[in-house]
């Protein structure tokens, strides 16, 4: 009896500490887990209102070092409390914006936890439509993409593969003086003229190209973050270029970084399918595909202040077998005061005059 109970204890002594020490070394330190609430509890907020924001942090284990909080990653508060509030925080940016709870322990465990929130302009954009002045040709061949004035002449990109184009054109006779062909695998789009440089984007391809403005000349090329290059326009200092979305991107013209991108929303909602761009004067005005509005957008806020109907610009302009497509193209001639506007194969570029409805 004794021989035989002699290994069984050892065993089970051995299986016990083997146990125990097994159970120590899984047990781990946890992270903080916090949860933010945003009252007054909303699916929507206006530009300008205010919220309170609460912070409560859950802790398994250790203590509490501090609690960061950020407004699109702008400081608000930092608090040492498991709970705590931050009042009269101010919505000063229009989009889809993130609050950020950075919690941290005194064992140096760091958690992090978001919440987004969708905030819309407070300002009901006027409605607007238009006044033809003047038309002028234009190719019906052309799959306008980009337009830009420039010291008398109309420089215009065009797409779809195989057939996208960058020209200088004579606006009495919509022919072109200058024009050169885009690679067949290029899909060109946006076009804009800074610094006696014509940039010009295409659309899949993450690709842009630099010009000589006199020789069209390739002299660069570039790559830009966004999936989808759109519209292009400038400020006199950096592009502006749009991808689809609400959101307008602004590059430095030397090394095409990103300056900073602005979110744009009129109060109903965030405004997407941003298109051709046209910067005049502190205000961008854009092209909204696949429909005949035109938008005109606060560039330091991005609040749409107007929306202009172009419904019927073509509609005396072409015959029922031509081929036509969607508005899309505003150049600004700024010495005399005069917007053009056209649209994808449109016959005609319209010299235009926006007014009330």
């Amino acid at each position: 009896m004794k021989r035989s109970f002699f290994p069984v204890v050892l065993i089970f002594s051995l299986f016990i500490t083997f146990f125990s020490c097994s159970s120590k070394s899984n047990k781990r330190p946890r992270k903080p887990v916090s949860t933010i609430t945003i009252q007054p509890v909303k699916s929507n907020y206006v530009f300008g209102e205010k919220i309170s924001v609460e912070v409560n942090t859950k802790l398994r284990d250790g203590e509490l070092k501090s609690v960061q909080l950020f407004f699109n990653n702008e400081f608000i508060k930092e608090s040492a409390e498991i709970d705590f509030t931050a009042d009269n925080v101010t919505l000063n940016t229009l989009g889809s914006v993130t609050i950020n709870a950075n919690a941290e322990k005194t064992d140096g465990l760091k958690n992090s936890r978001s919440k987004i929130i969708n905030v819309y302009s407070d300002v009901t954009p006027k409605q607007m439509t238009y006044q033809v002045i003047e038309n002028y040709p234009h190719l019906k061949t052309s799959y306008t993409q980009g337009l830009e004035y420039y010291k008398g002449y109309l420089y215009e990109g065009t797409g779809e593969n195989g057939h996208s184009k960058l020209m200088k054109i004579n606006i009495s006779t919509g022919e072109p003086v200058k024009s050169i062909d885009i690679d067949d695998k290029y899909f060109g789009e946006g076009i804009t003229i800074l610094n006696d440089k014509i940039y010009q984007l295409t659309y899949h391809a993450k690709k842009g190209f630099v010009y000589d403005l006199n020789s069209f000349a390739v002299i660069d090329s570039f790559s830009f973050p966004s999936s989808e290059g759109w519209g292009l326009t400038n400020d006199g200092k950096n592009l502006i270029m749009s991808d689809g979305t609400h959101v307008l991107t602004w590059l430095d013209p030397n090394n095409f970084s990103v300056i900073k991108k602005l979110q744009v929303a009129n109060n109903r909602g965030l405004r997407n399918n941003l298109n051709e761009l046209e910067y005049i004067d502190g205000m961008i005005y854009a092209n909204i595909y696949p429909t005949n509005f035109i938008v005109e957008i606060d560039a330091s806020t991005g609040k749409v202040l107007e929306e202009i109907d172009m419904s019927g610009l073509i509609d005396l302009y072409h015959r029922q077998e031509d081929r036509i497509d969607y508005l899309n193209g505003i150049a600004y001639d700024s010495e005399h005061k005069k917007m053009y506007v056209t649209g994808k194969l449109y016959p005609k570029l319209f010299e235009v005059k926006f007014i009330s409805k």
